[in-house]
């Protein structure tokens, strides 16, 4: 057993979860751990399941983060000390229960904030909670995990639509995998402030205003859904699933009696007659007419305009509300690191497929990338003993392989900076900011210049960083050298460590001639990086003696 703690710090409210979890059952649906793997069938593993959580103890403080923050892109002084003082009691309460782990992870709210900084460094300083801003996409994850923890989707297609105080993840899963998220600026404190903070009644007018923000944020994703769908609007979805506090409060207001799957769902056309009350009251009726929080009073509203416009875009009756949220995600997370540790193999696969649909989105040479991630992969192992990097790192250098041509797109003409400014700028589910850096860094110094401190994007890197970005970078402009016309000429390639040589033993077509070439122009970052040269020899089998002798060079 194990004493976990999740601190969810939202834009509309701070909550915390302290449960007690045993270890997982494993292949409580039929499957072990679940890989994932790029390209394989939905569902066709199951993850571990864990029983349902023990509560140990719950709280939650009503600090409202997001005030002013979309508005005037700064935390209150009186709005961070409040917080402060919230998670203060949260870290009496965690001390008291014994926690064995715990994650506090802040949303929107701080990330958007000017001095979001100041908040987090204030939290550690008075509060001892350590917490980690993390990105929407990092949201979307968490919040898959505790649906897959919750619903059985078998084989089915579900869009997950996580809404939050300030912004709205949507997630498309086929089976338990991830084939699209999103992470989209529309949230229910961040419409409030922008567009209903009067606290009146919400006009005609500001309701069309509403619901143009809405669909003017959402039309690009929901067209890339549909696309992803192959059909019809909506006709490839088979549950439509909503996540956040005021999903909870549709389902009771809301309830879908006889709904085709497990636990509770909101009635879509129900909704949409409540929306028309809600709208003619102030807040303060709303929470009196409908037993709602002040804090929910007036969010939802928004939250119930941002799930009936995505109900209509995919034509659904009706929205499973399982009852969890991001602090369940984050529950599930840390079990999964409690009992079974890090699965690299299944965060590999992740990034492998966040990098893949990202490439698509840019029409990327996906076969040429793919070729690349292998062989700098090959090579990150036989130079272990060189690099002493770790598997998270390796990872890292097959995303970087995967991305490194991606700003082809904008121009081949310096494309490795365009490569940069993509990879840097886009949501890749599984990588963190400073992982995400590091990613595009190696992606940008795979030709021309070598990393340099004169470069903002390497200086901006810490020293551990920096470290990582020159030797991951080295091995990918060999790599790359290999497949230099993107014909597939090396089929294989293996290294061995020779003193201070590494010895590439290559297999492949016999004209590959302009390959070995590059590989030896290419060399030198290695040799500065890790200390080595290159020298490469055939090693292809061949029922003939070859016509020349190996090529070599150092």
């Amino acid at each position: 057993m194990a004493r976990l703690a999740a601190i969810d710090i939202g834009s509309n409210a701070i909550r915390l979860r302290i449960v007690d979890v045993d270890p997982p059952a494993l292949g409580a649906f039929g499957g072990g751990r679940e890989p994932a793997l790029a390209g394989g069938p939905a569902g066709a593993h199951d993850a571990p399941r864990f029983h349902p959580f023990r509560d140990v103890h719950a709280d939650r403080a009503s600090v409202r983060l997001g005030h002013d923050v979309f508005t005037k892109g700064r935390l209150e002084s009186g709005v961070i000390g409040a917080a402060c003082e919230a998670l203060r009691r949260f870290r009496t309460a965690m001390d008291a229960a014994k926690v064995d782990r715990y994650r506090a992870v802040a949303t929107s709210a701080a990330r958007e904030a000017q001095n979001g900084d100041l908040f987090v460094e204030r939290a550690a300083r008075e509060a001892g909670v350590h917490i980690e801003v993390i990105e929407g996409v990092e949201e979307a994850r968490l919040v898959q995990l505790a649906v897959l923890e919750r619903v059985a989707l078998g084989d089915r297609t579900a869009l997950l639509v996580d809404i939050g105080g300030g912004s709205t993840e949507l997630t498309l899963l086929r089976g338990r995998r991830a084939v699209f998220s999103r992470s989209l600026p529309v949230g229910t404190v961040r419409m409030v402030e922008t567009f209903l903070e009067d606290r009146r009644p919400v006009d005609a007018g500001h309701r069309r205003l509403v619901e143009e923000y809405v669909d003017r944020v959402m039309v690009d994703a929901t067209r890339e859904i549909v696309e992803l769908l192959g059909e019809g609007s909506g006709s490839g979805i088979d549950l439509l699933v909503g996540t956040g506090g005021n999903i909870e409060t549709l389902a009771d207001l809301c309830p879908m009696p006889g709904a085709p799957v497990e636990g509770r769902a909101i009635d879509v056309a129900a909704m949409s007659r409540l929306l028309d009350e809600l709208v003619s009251k102030t807040p303060e009726e709303r929470a009196q007419i409908y037993g709602l929080r002040p804090d929910r009073a007036d969010t939802i509203v928004p939250a119930a305009t941002i799930l009936g416009r995505v109900a209509q875009s995919f034509v659904q009756p009706f929205i499973v509300a399982p009852g969890v949220g991001l602090k369940e995600g984050v529950l599930v997370d840390l079990a999964h690191a409690h009992f079974l540790g890090p699965d690299f193999r299944g965060e590999a696969a992740a990034v492998s497929d966040a990098c893949i649909r990202l490439g698509r989105r840019y029409h990327f040479d996906e076969q040429h990338g793919a070729l690349v991630a292998r062989f700098a992969e090959r090579l990150f192992d036989d130079l272990a003993p060189r690099h002493r990097l770790g598997q998270r790192d390796r990872i890292l250098l097959r995303a970087a392989a995967l991305l490194h041509d991606i700003g082809d797109f904008v121009r081949y003409e310096g494309h490795h900076k365009h490569s940069y400014y993509i990879i840097a700028h886009s949501d890749l589910m599984g990588l963190t900011p400073e992982e995400r850096a590091i990613v595009a860094n190696i992606a940008r110094y795979h030709r021309k210049s070598p990393p340099s401190m004169d470069h903002d994007n390497f200086r901006a890197l810490s020293r551990d960083a920096r470290a990582k970005v020159k030797a991951m970078a080295s091995i990918l402009r060999i790599a790359d050298a290999l497949d230099r016309e993107h014909r597939a000429k090396v089929a294989d390639v293996s290294g061995r460590i020779e003193e201070d040589t590494l010895v590439l033993e290559v297999q492949g077509a016999e004209d590959r001639a302009l390959e070995e070439w590059t590989v030896v122009a290419k060399a030198g970052m290695l040799r500065d990086a890790l200390g080595l040269d290159v020298r490469m020899v055939d090693a292809t089998p061949r029922s003939h003696p070859p016509t020349s002798g190996a090529t070599s060079g150092g």
